[in-house]
C-alpha cells in the first residue's frame, strides 16, 4: 500500500559516534523524501564529525575514520539539510527518541533554527511495530516484507527497510488509517514537549517533568517551589533543546505570575 500523502513526507536514519545527545555526533544520515504524486529523492551524506569514531561505533556501522576524513562537517552540511527537511513530514524507526533529537543537537551547534520538528507530523515506526509485534528491525523486515535486511546498520539500508515496513504494515493491518495525521499519533507514546523527552504533556495538558526528584510535577508547580530549578538545569548536562524549552517554559511561567 502506497501512503497517502498531503505533503512530502522525509524517512531518515542516522549513523552516530555513539547515542549521547550532548556529545556524540553524526557520522552518516540517508533520507528517502518521497512526494505525495509518488516521485521519490533519496541521498546517503558522510559527515566528519571532528572527533575519533569510537571502536565500538564503528563494529556497528562499520565506518572509520578514514572514512570521514575528508567529508563535510555538519555545520558544513546543516542549511541545506534543514532546507530538504524543511515543510516535510519526518519518518524513522526508533527516531522520535533517538534521530530526530540527535540531529535536532547538531543543527543548534550549528547554529541553524530553519527546522522545527514540532511543526511536523512524527511518524516512529518502530512505535507501531512494537505496538503490534514487539520486534526489531531486521525481525520487521523479515516479518512484514519477508526479505533479510542486507547490510544492518548501514543508514541507507536501514532507512530503505524502514520505508517498505510502514508500507508493508498498512496493508497487513486494518486498523492502521493511511493518513499521516493518524500515523502520527499512533506512533507517539507520550506527547513530549522537548524532543528528549524530559517533559511530557500529562493528561491534563499540562507540561509536566519527566525525570528527577520532580518527576510527575507540572513545571510550573516546581518553577513555584523550587525557583531555581530551571538554572540548576540550565547549567547541566542536558539536550541544548531541552534547556531551551525549559527556559521558555520558565520565562512564561514569571511572565504568567507578573501578570496575575
Amino acid at each position: 500500500m502506497e501512503l497517502n500523502l498531503t505533503k512530502p513526507i522525509i524517512f531518515f536514519d542516522l549513523e552516530t559516534t555513539g547515542v549521547n545527545f550532548q556529545t556524540d555526533r553524526i557520522v552518516e544520515v540517508s533520507y528517502i523524501k518521497i512526494h505525495p504524486n509518488g516521485t521519490e529523492e533519496s541521498r546517503t551524506i558522510r559527515v566528519n564529525p571532528e572527533r575519533p569514531i569510537p571502536a565500538e561505533a564503528t563494529a556497528v556501522h562499520h565506518i572509520t575514520d578514514e572514512d570521514v576524513a575528508n567529508e563535510r562537517t555538519f555545520k558544513e552540511i546543516a542549511r541545506e539539510l534543514a532546507r530538504i527537511f524543511t515543510g516535510c513530514d519526518i519518518g524513522g524507526f526508533n527516531s522520535n527518541k533517538f534521530d530526530i533529537p540527535l540531529l535536532m543537537e547538531e543543527f543548534i551547534r550549528a547554529g541553524v533554527d530553519d527546522f522545527d520538528p514540532s511543526r511536523c507530523r512524527l511518524i516512529d515506526v518502530q512505535t507501531i511495530f512494537h505496538k503490534m509485534e514487539q520486534r526489531t528491525l531486521v525481525a520487521a523486515y523479515k516479518f512484514y516484507c519477508g526479505k533479510d535486511l542486507e547490510d544492518a546498520h548501514s543508514a541507507q539500508a536501514d532507512t530503505r527497510a524502514t520505508y517498505e515496513v510502514l508500507k508493508a504494515q498498512l496493508d497487513r493491518y486494518p486498523s492502521l488509517k493511511n493518513d499521516i495525521d493518524f500515523l502520527s499519533d499512533f506512533s507517539t507514546q507520550k506527547k513530549n514537549v522537548d524532543l528528549a523527552g524530559r517533559i511530557v504533556y500529562n493528561e491534563h495538558g499540562c507540561e509536566t517533568f519527566n525525570f528527577g526528584k520532580h518527576k510527575g510535577k507540572t513545571v510550573n508547580e516546581v518553577f513555584a517551589t523550587d525557583p531555581n530549578y530551571c538554572d540548576w538545569i540550565q547549567k547541566s548536562d542536558f539536550a541544548e533543546n531541552t534547556k531551551r524549552v525549559v527556559l521558555r517554559l520558565y520565562t512564561k511561567f514569571l511572565l504568567d505570575k507578573k501578570n496575575a
